[in-house]
Parts: structure tokens; C-alpha cells; sequence
């Protein structure tokens, strides 16, 4: 998938969701994407590297603290 087809999806349910929301405000709506996407990512990313942490933060561009510590903060593996 590229970046744009990737862009159009998320723009596609975030138009949903305000749908959904019928005129209500949202609440800290960066917060809830972000770590939807976020923590989406971090799994499918492992999943794909096979439960191998150091070839997942290659891929994800961090480093291995920095993954362990997000994998701790959702609760992953």
C-alpha cells in the first residue's frame, strides 16, 4: 500500500467517526488516533518480523528500548 493509498484510508474512517460522533466534540482525538495507529502498528511490524524485536525496530526506524518500552505501554508480547 503506498503512503497515499495509506492516507486515504485514514482520512476515509476518520470521516466515519465524525459520522458517528453526529455533532458531538470529540475529546483528545490526537491521543486516540495516534495510539489506534500506534499500537496497530507495533504489532502487525512484529508480527511480520516474526516476534523478532531487533528486526522489528529496524523496520519501525527505533531503537530497541524504545520498542520494548512501547511493546510494554500496549502490552504486546
Amino acid at each position: 500500500m503506498s503512503a497515499s493509498a495509506l492516507q486515504e484510508q485514514v482520512e476515509k474512517e476518520l470521516r466515519q467517526y465524525f459520522k458517528i460522533l453526529n455533532g458531538e466534540e470529540p475529546s483528545a482525538l490526537h491521543e486516540l488516533v495516534m495510539g489506534q495507529v500506534e499500537e496497530t502498528l507495533f504489532r502487525v511490524v512484529l508480527d511480520y518480523c516474526d516476534g523478532n524485536q531487533s528486526k522489528t525496530a529496524v523496520y519501525l526506524g527505533i531503537n530497541r528500548g524504545t520498542l520494548r518500552k512501547k511493546l510494554a505501554q500496549y502490552k504486546i508480547a
